[in-house]
Formats: C-alpha cells, sequence, structure tokens
C-alpha cells in the first residue's frame, strides 16, 4: 500500500482549501442558529466541481478516483467550519449518486446524475421508517406495479436534504413475505403524484443541513424510474452504505488537523499560574491523543479507499474506519473543548458547534453497534 501524494494531488487540495476558506465560511454561526440551508454555498461547491469529483466527465464529473476523492473531501473538513453543508453534500454523493451511476439506466444517469453533479437537482436518500431504522429491510413502504406504473405508499422519516431536494431515491417492497428480496429502489422526482415532503425536522446538530420526512400517498413512478431490478434493492442500498462508510467521514480527518491546530495555538497563548497551559501534561496529553487518534483514522481511511480501489469492496474495513473515526471525532471535540476550558463552551469559538455535529457520526451510515455487528459476522461470530 502506497499512501504518497504525487505533487497534482497535493496541488489539488490546496486549491480545495483555498475555496473553501474564502468561499464558504460566511455566517455560519448565524446559519446553524437559524438552521438556514446555504444553498449559495451548494453550488458553489457544485461550480468548484466537489459533488462531480468521483463521477465519469460525461455526467458532469471530473472522473477522480477514490483517493484522490478523499483527499478533497479532508481538504474541505479541514477548511469549511460548515460540517452540516459538508454531510449534505456527501450524503448525496455516496447515497444519491454512487447508486444511481452504479445501478442506473443511462437515460437515468444523463436525466438525474448530470444536474446532481452540476448543483442543478439536490438528492436525498429514503430508507429509514418510523417503524424501521436499524432493521433496515423490514420497511412498511410498499411499492405495487400497475401497468406502466408502480404505485408507492408509506412514509420515509431522518431524510437528509429532504426539505431541498428535487429527487430522491426511495426503497420499498413490492412483497412483504420476501422481507430484503423484495426491496426495490425507485427514483422519485418531487412533483410525482402522491409525493409530498414534511416540515423539517429539528436536530441537535448539522442544523444547515435540513431533514424531513417523506410522504408517499398513491404515489405514481414511472416503471423507468425503478432502479435496477426489482428485489435488488437491498443490494444497492448495502452497495451505497459502503461507499458511503468508506468515504462520508473523510471530513472528520480534516477538522481532527483543524482542531488539534486551535487547541496547540491556545495551548500556547493561554496563560495560567504564570505559564502557557501546554506545559501542563494535563493539557499537552489530550492534544497528543488527538493527534494519535487523527493519525490512526489517518491510515484506516487511506487503507479503505486503497482496498475499494484495488479490489472493489472493503466491507469490514470500511465499518472498522466509521466505527473509529466517528468515535474518535467526538472524543476530540470533546477534549477540545477540555482544553479550552469555560471558553470552549461558547459559540463564539465555534468548538461546541463541532460536538453537537460530531454526535451524528455515530448514529448515520449506522450506527457504532451496528458496525460492531458487522465486524462480528466478517470474524464468523
Amino acid at each position: 500500500m502506497d499512501f504518497s501524494w504525487d505533487e497534482k494531488q497535493l496541488a489539488l487540495k490546496d486549491s480545495v482549501i483555498r475555496f473553501a476558506q474564502k468561499e464558504l465560511n460566511d455566517e455560519v454561526i448565524e446559519k446553524d442558529r437559524t438552521g438556514a440551508f446555504p444553498r449559495d454555498e451548494w453550488k458553489k461547491c457544485a461550480d468548484f466541481g466537489i459533488q462531480g469529483f468521483p463521477f465519469p466527465e460525461q455526467y458532469g464529473g471530473i472522473n477522480a478516483d477514490i483517493l484522490t476523492s478523499m483527499l478533497v473531501m479532508e481538504g474541505l473538513g479541514y477548511a469549511c467550519k460548515d460540517s452540516g453543508l459538508i454531510f449534505g453534500i456527501n450524503a448525496q454523493m455516496w447515497s444519491v449518486q454512487m447508486p444511481i451511476f452504479r445501478f442506473g439506466t443511462d437515460e437515468q444517469k444523463e436525466q438525474y446524475l448530470t444536474k446532481l453533479c452540476r448543483g442543478e437537482f439536490i438528492g436525498a436518500h429514503g430508507m429509514t421508517e418510523p417503524e424501521s431504522g436499524s432493521d433496515a429491510f423490514s420497511l412498511s413502504t410498499t411499492a405495487e406495479r400497475c401497468g406502466d406504473h408502480y404505485v408507492l405508499n408509506g412514509t420515509k422519516t431522518l431524510v437528509t436534504n429532504g426539505p431541498v431536494s428535487d429527487v430522491f431515491i426511495v426503497f420499498a417492497t413490492v412483497d412483504k413475505r420476501k422481507r430484503f428480496m423484495g426491496v426495490t429502489g425507485f427514483i422519485i422526482e418531487k412533483d410525482f403524484p402522491g409525493f409530498g415532503v414534511s416540515k423539517d425536522i429539528e436536530k441537535m446538530g448539522l442544523r444547515t443541513s435540513p431533514m424531513s420526512e417523506l410522504i408517499l400517498n398513491d404515489c405514481m413512478v414511472p416503471v423507468e424510474n425503478r432502479l435496477g431490478k426489482e428485489g435488488n434493492g437491498a443490494a444497492i442500498f448495502n452497495d451505497s452504505m459502503e461507499w458511503e462508510r468508506c468515504c462520508i467521514l473523510a471530513s472528520y480527518l480534516g477538522g481532527m488537523e483543524r482542531q488539534i491546530l486551535t487547541c496547540i495555538k491556545h495551548a500556547k497563548t493561554r496563560r495560567q499560574f504564570n505559564q502557557p497551559i501546554g506545559n501542563f501534561q494535563s493539557v499537552a496529553n489530550k492534544i497528543v491523543d488527538m493527534k494519535v487518534r487523527m493519525e490512526t483514522a489517518r491510515l484506516m481511511l487511506y487503507k479503505v479507499a486503497w482496498l475499494k480501489k484495488s479490489q472493489g469492496q472493503a466491507g469490514m474495513d470500511a465499518a472498522l474506519a466509521k466505527l473509529y473515526m466517528s468515535e474518535s471525532w467526538v472524543k476530540s471535540c470533546l477534549d477540545a473543548i477540555q482544553i479550552h476550558g469555560g471558553y470552549g463552551y461558547t459559540t463564539e469559538y465555534e468548538l461546541e458547534r463541532d460536538l453537537r455535529d460530531s454526535v451524528s457520526g455515530t448514529l448515520y451510515s449506522g450506527t457504532s453497534e451496528i458496525q460492531r455487528n458487522i465486524i462480528a459476522r466478517y470474524l464468523g461470530l
């Protein structure tokens, strides 16, 4: 495994950092306070090429490999303070764009993937239901074939980007008796008859990334908008979740680096008992622990990307990386606040927002408990 970067890749990361620092950090505190969706910044990211990095040029992408794409997201996480914006973009890339690219027809790719890459469309992914979370395939949402349409009925919840999206990937079952063998994916446009979006769901963190329920009441979906074959939804969902676990936390690595530098600066300039607080082991050791977590996370992330690129799959390693990185990010956020003392608890220093945003990483793309279950299965337990 060779995780070294060439000059072109490093220059690309630097360009992403400069772009994000200049264009994406205006009024982040106020946007977080009000839960305002940063649509202008979303479009700026698309114009820069963020949403299209891992996708072919014919669909508006950059055609970068997964290692380069992760490096880009790492740079974005370092320079952009709006974790909600980064999360929303990641959610679209890996759970909407990637399944369309990997399982969609040429017509679906041209119609939807191109517009998603260019920022003309925003996409959302609907799997979770009010009574179906970690048990992902026990769906109540149904799909019945009626001539050249499917009729969908049910409710999806905790849908990232739901209130602002133009296109949705929704999973429903064509036969509940078959459980996961009956699950099927569909591409739904926001103005399809019988489709509706609820009001925003307020949440602890990632407030600039809006969330909602999806309501399907005799929703009419053309057969040509089925994603893959009937009953292939479980495979599509699992594939997209592996991509998401591989890639969605790359921005956390950049966030860890930014936090360490912030804490080092504070530890050198903040004085107590007539000396910089960095002289105290209780402070220095926390920063060291943050560094150890970051470097371990870096190796795990790059290994996952290398496996995905070289072998096409990285099931257990993706779960390992997702578990470790999400929980490490929470711990580092707590350490950063502790190092800053009372200032770390204030909104002005922006560390409390990092902590609120970090908790969600232990929940989405499968909770930490689910990641442990996945790893245990790979170990034969």
